[in-house]
This record gives structure tokens, C-alpha cells and sequence, in this order.
């Protein structure tokens, strides 16, 4: 129950991790680089993708046709606003986002932001790890499951831990190979 249970937490973590990679850019165009984007639509904060279609017809724009074309001025606003650190240009029916080519000092930065994101991640995975163990050695305290179990099922935690913080560095390497990549 407490593998099956962290197992999960540690699933999540590696998810959230990779969400959190696809919101750095790499040079190319990328939808899911305004996931973060919320626009002030009648008073309250929407995401971008529920007001607009966002599509990538080449490697570097991104075109965004909102639904309602009132919304276009809100959605560029938000745009200029946001920390995505592109500049929209509105043609009156559409809002292109021209990527530019990463300099190599950006390039760093990004792997330096990648890097970070898989720190947390490692760090939410092993945060698991220790409440897991934690209540494992409750239950051995209060004689629940042997002292043999308890070895056991802490083996198993690290072998699981090892796995998925395996699977967050795989991840940021495809990032970084992503990144580095002209």
C-alpha cells in the first residue's frame, strides 16, 4: 500500500517535472510554451488555450487565432506580460509569436533552468521516499509487519526512488540535447 501509494506521488513528480521542461524554449516553436499564459477575460484569469487555437505552422512562429476576435487585444496584452519573452505582433485577425534563434549564452541559461526544474523533481521524489520510509518504520514500530518487511519494503522504496529520479535525468538530457541543439 505505501510502495503502491508513493509510487504513484513519485509518478506525478516525474510528470510535473516534465511539464515544467515544456515551458522552456528550445528554439523551436512550441505550443506548449504559453501553457503558463493566463489572459484577464472578463475579470477573471483564463488559460490562453481555452480563449484561442494555438498552432505551429513552421519551426519558428507561433500562431495564435482566438475564437472570439474581441479577445485579441486582452490576449496580446497578456502575451506582452507574461514571461514567455516574446513579443506578439497582431495582424488584426491572428497574433504571430516569431521565435528567434537562441544565442548561446540563452542556450546556457535554459540548461541552467532545466537543470534546476530536475532538481525539484529529484528533491519531491526523495521527499516521498522519506515520508514512505517514515511510515513504514511506524508500522513497524507498532508491530505491524516485521522487522524483515520493513527491510524489505525499504529496499524496494530505494529501488523505486532510483528509478524514477533515473527517469527525471533521462528526461534532462533529451531537454538539454533539446536546448543545445542548433
Amino acid at each position: 500500500m505505501i510502495l503502491a501509494d508513493a509510487k504513484s506521488k513519485m509518478q506525478s513528480s516525474v510528470e510535473s517535472t516534465q511539464r515544467a521542461f515544456n515551458t522552456i524554449r528550445t528554439g523551436r516553436a512550441n505550443a506548449s510554451l504559453l501553457d503558463k499564459v493566463l489572459v484577464d477575460y472578463y475579470g477573471s484569469p483564463t488559460p490562453l488555450k481555452s480563449l484561442a487555437n494555438i498552432s505551429t505552422p513552421d519551426a519558428s512562429t507561433i500562431l495564435i487565432q482566438p475564437y472570439e476576435r474581441n479577445t485579441l487585444n486582452i490576449i496580446e496584452k497578456a502575451i506582452s506580460l507574461s514571461d514567455v519573452g516574446l513579443t506578439p505582433s497582431n495582424d488584426g485577425s491572428v497574433i504571430r509569436l516569431n521565435i528567434p534563434p537562441l544565442t548561446s549564452d540563452r542556450r546556457k541559461e535554459f540548461v541552467k533552468m532545466a537543470t534546476k526544474y530536475a532538481e525539484e523533481g529529484r528533491v519531491a521524489i526523495r521527499n516521498i521516499r522519506r515520508d514512505a520510509i517514515d511510515s513504514i518504520r511506524k508500522q513497524e514500530k507498532a508491530s505491524e509487519i516485521s522487522k524483515d518487511e520493513s527491510k524489505d519494503q525499504q529496499d524496494n522504496l530505494q529501488k523505486l526512488t532510483n528509478e524514477y529520479t533515473s527517469r527525471i535525468d533521462a528526461l534532462l538530457a533529451e531537454k538539454e540535447k533539446d536546448i543545445t541543439t542548433v
